[in-house]
C-alpha cells in the first residue's frame, strides 16, 4: 500500500508505504515477517529521506529503475523532494548520489543526523508524527542552505526539458553555454538536461498509461516518435515493458 501528500515543504511530497503482510498497528521501523517481495522505483529526477527500519537512508537521483526487496510487513516513510532541491537540503551535489542509497549520517555531521534519527524514532512510536519531523527538518535546512543551485535555472530547465525543447534553446533562455549548463544540472539533478528530460517524459507516459490512455495515443502526447520509440525508452529506462508497469 502506497499513500502520498503534497508537502508542507516547498517542491516536496510526503510518502508512507507498507510492504504486504504488515501487522495491523505496526508502527515504521517495526520487525517484519519472514519472505520478500520486489517493487520497482522508477527514475524521477527526485532525491528522498527515508525511515525505514529504524534509520534513516538517503535516495540519490536514479538513471534507471531501482529495484527494491521488501520483506512483508516492512513499512517506510518518506520525503521526496523535486529536482533540484534535495542538493540544498544534503548539502551535497546531485550527481554525488547517482543511483546510490546511503546512510543520512554519511552526509550530516554526526550529531544532527543522530538527533534526527532520535526524533524521528520516538515519532514513529507515537504515530503519524514521523512525517511532521522530516518536514520540520528539511524547512530548517532549507531556510538556512547556501544558494549552490540557481532556483530560477532549475525551473527554467524543468519546464524546458518538458516542454521538449533543444538542450541548445533552454541554455540560451537561461543564459548560459551548454557545456556550463550541463554541470550545473549534475548538481541539481544528478545527471544533464537530456537525460532529466528522458526521465520526466517517461514518467508522464506511465502516468497517462496508468490512467487507461491507450499507447499510441500515450507516445503522442507524451512527445515521443511513435508506439516503438515509447516502448524502447521505457525498457531502456525502467527494465520491463509499459505493459509490465501497469499491470
Amino acid at each position: 500500500m502506497y499513500r502520498e501528500r503534497v508537502s508542507r515543504v516547498p517542491d516536496a511530497v510526503l510518502w508512507w508505504s507498507t510492504s504486504p503482510g504488515a501487522s495491523p498497528g505496526a508502527s515504521p521501523g517495526a520487525s517484519p515477517g519472514t519472505g520478500a517481495a520486489e517493487r520497482r522505483v522508477l527514475p524521477d529526477g527526485c532525491m528522498d529521506v527515508i525511515w525505514a527500519d529504524g534509520a534513516l537512508l538517503v535516495a540519490g537521483p536514479d538513471t534507471a529503475a531501482h529495484v527494491v526487496t521488501d520483506r512483508p510487513g516492512a513499512r517506510y516513510v518518506g520525503l521526496r523532494f523535486g529536482p533540484g532541491t534535495g542538493p540544498l537540503v544534503f548539502g551535497v551535489p546531485a550527481h554525488e548520489l547517482r543511483d546510490r542509497r546511503v546512510p543520512l549520517a554519511e552526509l550530516w555531521p554526526g550529531a544532527e543526523a543522530r538527533r534526527l534519527t532520535e526524533r524521528a524514532g520516538e515519532a514513529a512510536d507515537a504515530g503519524p508524527w514521523l512525517g511532521a519531523v522530516l518536514e520540520e527538518e528539511a524547512a530548517r535546512r532549507l531556510g538556512r542552505a547556501p544558494r549552490r543551485v540557481d532556483a530560477a535555472l532549475v525551473g527554467a530547465v524543468v519546464t524546458g526539458v518538458r516542454a521538449g525543447l533543444p538542450v541548445a534553446r533552454i541554455a540560451a533562455d537561461t543564459g548560459v553555454g551548454e557545456r556550463r549548463l550541463h554541470r550545473r544540472c549534475l548538481d541539481a539533478f544528478g545527471y544533464g538536461p537530456r537525460t532529466l528530460g528522458r526521465i520526466l517524459r517517461m514518467n508522464r507516459a506511465v502516468d497517462l498509461a496508468r490512467g487507461g490512455t491507450p499507447p499510441a495515443t500515450v507516445a503522442a502526447v507524451a512527445g515521443y516518435a511513435d508506439q516503438a520509440h515509447l516502448s524502447r525508452e521505457v525498457r531502456s529506462l525502467t527494465g520491463v515493458t509499459l505493459g509490465a508497469l501497469i499491470r
